[in-house]
């Protein structure tokens, strides 16, 4: 029985239904899903209400924002509307102009699944997503035309989650109002081109074709829609006629993806990428909006800052532009062959504000028909000597402690491989100090500046002021400007520093950006500490000297009373290029002069776009740069600012030192040997002395010698001489002329040597007799503004002022040529006639015969001074005070040329030498210490 219950209760077992578990089981999946369910709906209802937040402020779909580009406000610096960019660059064309070709080209690019998507394309949304997860958020966009019409219309730049969950809502709202051709239309319209000729903005397909092809958008051709097509990602970086190697490029991806999705075959693929930009792009000449130049700035410094798009996103744009620099720059520009030698000739310079960075003017560039190409910015050039305060003596001073006496010697020498160096005029100064060596441009003291700092340190510090150098790609040649690669905006910022306390900051035309949603973006950079203020002072003072110096490098480029500092710098050609155009063995390619005040500073480069025949700068167009920069700090510096010594710096005997440094290199007490051997020799004929001395060989080429003189104890000009003679022109006779020669090698001087020259017994070579209708006695008769002075009697052919007594009534008249000496007192002027012949200018004293008209009582012969040795004989009625002209005679003259003032827009003539010069001396009112050894 036990088995059989055994059995039973077995048999039981079977056959009773499952056990409870598997209802829990059951049980427990259910709660699961329904635990799911309720998180999706959950997620939905929060997604859905997370959705309806943030597109609850989203624009409505304003059809005018849709059709027309909002227009940027573009503002000086004292809040004045300069530009409004977007109103006028445009040329609106409807779907059915739009060529196929221009259609397929944009599609392919920018949204090949154009005609599926409702406004989204969610693949292309998914691989954003994705390399948005690696990249970072923006780091890539997956916007549609119908997003980028939504976004350019509608939304601001600002790359966030609700921008881009509004900017997908308004696109599916885009999509259900307007068919696909018209948002195509609208795209095609709106879509921004950068800027074309001479820096205007240009957007719409219409109007691209006309400024890069020169043609109607229903002709354009393959290669050209491809090239507007591949502008659209980044118009500026692409634009054909400023980066034609980077557009070429583009093109050619356009040319492949129109190839890949089947809207053109291998052969025109092939055809396409053949044609080269360069032949392609044909600009189309339009006129310029003024300011134009320095808004082609400002539009380039938004873009880089974001996807603001200046001629469609109605920004208000604010700037540091000073309306009254600008104009000064732009009158520059626009100077004619009176200042410029051909209409090839091109030039760029920068005006920014020391202290800020902030861009005052630019210069863009002489009838800049390339397409905006900005000679100021784009281009980049070798610098030349500029380069050396910013990478060999900045460094030196900052990390070797130099003084500015720091010696050292200008001889034969090689680069570390063995590569000769030479200097400009290929001679050898010798023992000199650095800011010696600075003034005078030395390239052998320069290299060896940078081998002692070393190449790390010479380019660490030009990367502080700015520049991008590369280890890998910086030599010993940078020492003296020897590569390509900077800009007149760079170097603005670089010397900048130097006026401003070792303080770099980022030259910058944009100060704010206020958007249509009335955000704001503050662009101003951030101030750098680039060197110690007693670097950036070290610096200043030397460059003074550049500048302020007899014999220095800039002297052209001086303004008198303007506290100022500079360099120069000049590149030449290689010997292939001047053989292959015929130049000049001392032919100029470039031509660089920056200079700055406490206040403002500019940088000027001249010379040519292309290499030419006759394309090369000579030795009187090279100073072009200076006068461009003399000109603009002149108008625009303040003259009562000066630059400051700071307390890290000791004068010791007018050279620099840094406090607490050891001062190895003071100057020496050590006496000079005296010129010898001197001789003078006047010439009647060129109414000029002749001077020749020796000196001793060994020393000649660090000595330089100051030659000066007086007149009757009057001072007349100094002369810096490299050599060993000199002429000093305007001596006519009837004087004495005493003439000193100091030698000096910068630090210490010779003992005068002095010689005299006396003139006082120099006779008239012509003096026939007069018929003398009256006496009068003249004293010191004519001294004319400018004349030269000369005491020959003789008659001339042009007018001059003179002073003196005429005693006596009645008027005589004659035809003859009178000689006398007289004494009188009183100043009266006459004019009169006679006839002779004379050579030079200067103050007769004597009677003669002539018609001449005064003012008082009595009678009396006058001379006056006039352009010729001779007698302007004339009577005078009494004593009194009068103005009048000298005597009109009839003869011939070879007049000395006065001393002038320097046109300040007309460059100076060839021939122009330092050591022959006339009497009008060298003006240094800030600095009496310059008495250095000056090379030229």
């Amino acid at each position: 029985m036990a088995k059989e219950y055994s059995s039973r209760q077995e048999r039981k077992q079977m056959e009773k239904p499952p056990t409870e578990k598997p209802k829990k089981r059951e049980g427990l999946w259910k709660k699961i899903t329904l635990t799911i369910l309720t998180l999706a709906v959950l997620c939905i209802l929060g997604g859905v209400g997370a959705f309806y937040y943030l597109v609850s402020d989203a624009p409505a779909l304003d059809e005018s924002k849709l059709k027309v580009p909002l227009s940027s406000k573009i503002l000086d610096r004292d809040g004045n509307v300069i530009a409004e960019l977007g109103t006028e660059q445009r040329t609106k064309v409807s779907y059915n102009e739009i060529p196929k070709v221009v259609e397929d080209a944009f599609i392919a690019t920018e949204d090949v699944r154009f005609y599926k998507h409702k406004g989204v394309d969610i693949r292309r949304v998914l691989g954003a997503v994705l390399a948005n997860i690696t990249g970072g958020f923006g780091s890539q966009g997956g916007s549609t035309i119908t997003q980028q019409v939504v976004k350019n219309s509608f939304l601001s730049p600002q790359k966030t989650i609700k921008r881009k969950v509004q900017e997908w809502y308004l696109a599916f709202q885009l999509e259900q109002k307007y068919s696909k051709q018209q948002i195509l239309e609208m795209y095609l319209n709106k879509v921004y081109f950068s800027n074309g000729l001479k820096g205007r903005g240009v957007y719409g397909v219409a109007k691209a074709s006309e400024t890069y092809f020169s043609k109607d958008l229903s002709k354009i051709t393959l290669p050209e829609a491809a090239t507007l097509a591949g502008m659209v990602q980044s118009p500026n970086n692409y634009n054909p006629a400023k980066h034609p190697a980077q557009s070429q490029a583009r093109r050619n991806v356009v040319l492949s993806q129109m190839k890949k999705y089947g809207y053109i075959t291998k052969e025109q693929y092939a055809n396409a990428t053949a044609i080269p930009m360069k032949k392609l792009v044909k600009l189309h000449e339009s006129e310029q909006t003024k300011y134009q130049a320095f808004i082609d700035v400002v539009v380039d410094e938004v873009e880089k800052y974001g996807d603001a798009n200046v001629n469609t996103d109605g920004l208000t744009i604010e700037t540091t532009l000073d309306p009254k620099s600008q104009a000064k720059a732009d009158e520059i520009i626009n100077r004619g062959s009176e200042f410029y030698p051909s209409d090839a000739f091109q030039t760029g310079f920068v005006l920014t504000d020391t202290k800020t960075g902030e861009i005052r003017a630019v210069g863009a560039g002489r009838n800049t028909t390339t397409g905006g190409l900005n000679f100021a910015t784009d281009i980049k050039r070798q610098p030349g000597s500029t380069i050396k305060p910013i990478l060999d003596y900045g460094p030196a001073i900052q990390d070797l402690k130099w003084s500015t006496n720091h010696q050292l010697v200008d001889e034969p020498y090689q680069y570390s491989d063995g590569t000769p160096i030479r200097n400009a005029d290929k001679s050898y100064r010798g023992k000199l100090s650095i800011r010696q060596a600075l003034i005078g441009s030395r390239n052998i003291p320069a290299l060896k500046t940078m081998q002692a700092v070393g190449l790390d340190k010479s380019r660490e510090f030009g990367n502080g002021l700015g520049f991008n150098f590369q280890k890998d790609s910086f030599y010993e040649s940078h020492a003296i400007g020897g590569f390509t690669g900077v800009s007149a905006m760079q170097m603005a910022g670089a010397y900048a520093a130097f006026g401003n306390g070792g303080v770099y900051i980022k030259p910058h035309a944009v100060t704010k950006i206020i958007y249509q949603d009335k955000t704001e973006k503050v662009l101003a950079p951030e101030p750098k500490q680039a060197m110690s203020d007693y670097t950036a002072y070290m610096i200043t003072d030397m460059l003074r000297d550049v500048v302020k110096a007899p014999g220095g490098t800039g002297g052209r480029a001086n303004v008198p009373g303007l506290d100022m500092a500079g360099k120069t710098g000049t590149t030449n050609y290689p010997q292939e290029v001047k053989d292959k155009y015929g130049f000049p063995s001392n032919a100029t390619r470039d031509s660089w002069f920056v200079g700055y005040t406490p206040d403002v500073t500019v940088a000027v480069w001249t010379g040519y776009e292309k290499n030419q025949k006759d394309h090369y700068l000579s030795k009187t167009s090279t100073n072009i740069a200076k006068y461009i920069a003399r000109d603009m700090l002149s108008a625009t510096g303040d003259r009562s600012s000066e630059f400051h010594k700071p307390s890290s710096v000791v004068n010791v005997q007018d050279e620099l030192y840094i406090r607490g440094e050891k001062m190895d290199d003071l100057p020496t007490p050590d006496t000079l040997d005296p010129a010898k051997s001197v001789t003078a020799k006047y010439d009647e004929k060129s109414s000029s002395i002749s001077l020749n001395w020796q000196y001793a060989s060994d020393l000649l080429a660090s000595t330089t010698f100051e030659v000066s003189y007086d007149i009757n104890g009057v001072k007349g000009a100094t002369q810096k001489i490299n050599g060993t003679s000199a002429t000093i022109n305007g001596i006519v006779p009837g004087k004495t002329v005493k003439i000193t020669i100091i030698a000096t090698n910068g630090q210490t001087k010779s003992a005068p040597v002095t010689v005299t020259v006396d003139l006082t017994t120099t006779k008239d070579e012509t003096t026939p007799p007069a018929d003398n209708n009256g006496d009068g006695n003249g004293t010191d008769n004519g001294n004319g503004t400018d004349n030269g002075n000369g005491t020959d009697n003789g008659n001339g052919t042009g007018n001059g002022d003179g002073s003196g007594n005429g005693n006596g009534t009645g008027n005589g008249n004659g035809t003859g040529n009178g000689n006398g000496t007289g004494n009188g007192n009183g100043n009266g002027n006459g004019t009169g006639n006679g006839n002779g012949n004379g050579t030079g200018n200067g103050n007769g004293s004597g009677t003669g015969t002539g018609n001449g008209d005064g003012s008082g009582t009595g009678t009396g012969n006058g001379n006056g001074s006039g352009t010729g040795t001779g007698n302007g004989d004339g009577t005078g009625t009494g004593n009194g005070d009068g103005t009048g002209t000298g005597g009109n005679g009839d003869g011939s003259t070879n007049p000395t040329t006065p001393p002038t003032t320097p046109d300040p827009n007309k460059p100076s003539k060839p021939g122009s030498n330092q050591t022959s010069f006339n009497t009008d001396s060298y003006s240094n009112n800030r600095f009496n210490k310059l008495e250095r050894n000056i090379i030229a």
